[in-house]
């Protein structure tokens, strides 16, 4: 028995219930692989089933607004994601009449499914011989055949796919890929992997040579750049001055407030005295700051944000995407998650 034999002997015995393990419905499928994209289960599964109850066929997820599904989404990161599936959702309701795709060709040419994601869902769904490669895999492979090529390396990945398309069980090509991921996420986990139980432990390279901990390899290639957001609460009460962001940065067309970019966290007077400042609010600003500086971590970007209130309101020089919201309609708003937790306490959402 090899060692991918042992791994889907292991499944059997002790995966997780989960809920798109039980059907071969493709578009259920892809809902579960782009929500766990970059997410744990236990984040992404209340989303899972909140999106497919409100949207449970691809027909009804396409006649979706994008306002909707960015709320929908609020929390989850990424939000790339939401907007790309609602693209995805109008193309196969446009061009297979709301028939979700379970084949790879026809997968791999829909908005936001790579190979990875196309891998899955044809193998889960129509058990096409694909061979699915995700962390987990990159992982379990790694570790067992002592591979040291970086894995987001272009040589490295074409290294782990032919081995991958190489053991893949032709046969059960779904049950396979399953066992494999399941194995890496629950088994070979990146951090205190469970050596001392694990059925292949015997072959594997990593624990024969004591590198369990150094593989697998991975290039740092990603900059981690710093930003400084200063927003100001505009608010009579009643209605909150909101913005309705563009397409060209994070948070695509969600909604935040009224912000100034800085290169640093500056103290409250000296803000108040920039030219972008004086620019919107004129010189005499009654202001004062709301929150502390929260600091908000996403993939690529370390974000720095604190709430101004003005309370003056002057003549404010507003920007075309600046609207006002009822107070009472915020929470139906999609926001990003620091902006919520900004204005939770404030408003009672």
């Amino acid at each position: 028995m090899n060692f991918a034999d042992e791994i889907v002997q292991w499944y059997l015995i002790n995966k997780r219930d989960l809920p798109w393990r039980n059907t071969t419905d493709a578009y259920t499928i892809w809902l579960s692989e782009v929500i766990l994209q970059q997410t744990r289960v236990e984040q992404g599964m209340p989303y899972f089933y909140r999106f497919l109850e409100k949207y449970p066929d691809v027909s009804s997820f396409a006649a979706a607004h994008e306002d909707e599904i960015l709320k929908l989404w609020q929390g989850l990161g990424y939000y790339s994601r939401g907007r790309n599936m609602l693209k995805t959702a109008r193309l196969v309701q446009e061009t297979y009449s709301g028939r979700f795709p379970d084949s790879y060709n026809e997968l791999i040419k829909l908005k936001g499914i790579g190979e990875y994601t196309a891998a899955a869902i044809s193998s889960f769904a129509a058990n096409e011989a694909k061979a699915v490669v995700d962390g987990n895999v990159y992982r379990v492979l790694a570790r067992y055949f002592g591979i040291y090529e970086p894995i987001n390396s272009t040589q490295g990945k074409k290294t782990f796919q032919k081995l991958a398309d190489d053991f893949l069980n032709k046969k059960m090509p779904g049950l396979h890929n399953q066992a494999m991921m399941e194995f890496g996420a629950m088994l070979c986990k990146p951090k205190n992997p469970a050596c001392n139980v694990c059925p292949v432990r015997p072959g594997c390279e990593a624990f024969k040579t004591g590198a369990v901990a150094t593989l697998p390899v991975k290039l740092k290639t990603v900059k981690i750049r710093e930003r400084f957001f200063n927003y100001f609460l505009i608010t009579d009460g009643d209605t909150v001055l909101m913005n309705k962001r563009g397409e060209n940065d994070i948070w695509a067309n969600m909604f935040d407030l009224p912000m100034i970019e800085t290169g640093s966290i500056l103290p409250l007077e000296e803000l108040l005295k920039q030219p972008e400042v004086l620019s919107v609010f004129g010189k005499k600003i009654d202001a004062a700051e709301v929150s502390p500086v929260h600091k908000h971590i996403l993939t690529h970007q370390r974000l720095f944000v604190r709430l101004i209130q003005i309370h003056n309101q002057p003549e404010i020089k507003t920007d075309k995407n600046w609207v006002k919201i009822d107070v009472q309609n915020l929470p139906g708003l999609a926001l990003p998650k620091i902006i919520f937790i900004l204005l939770k306490n404030i408003f009672n959402l």
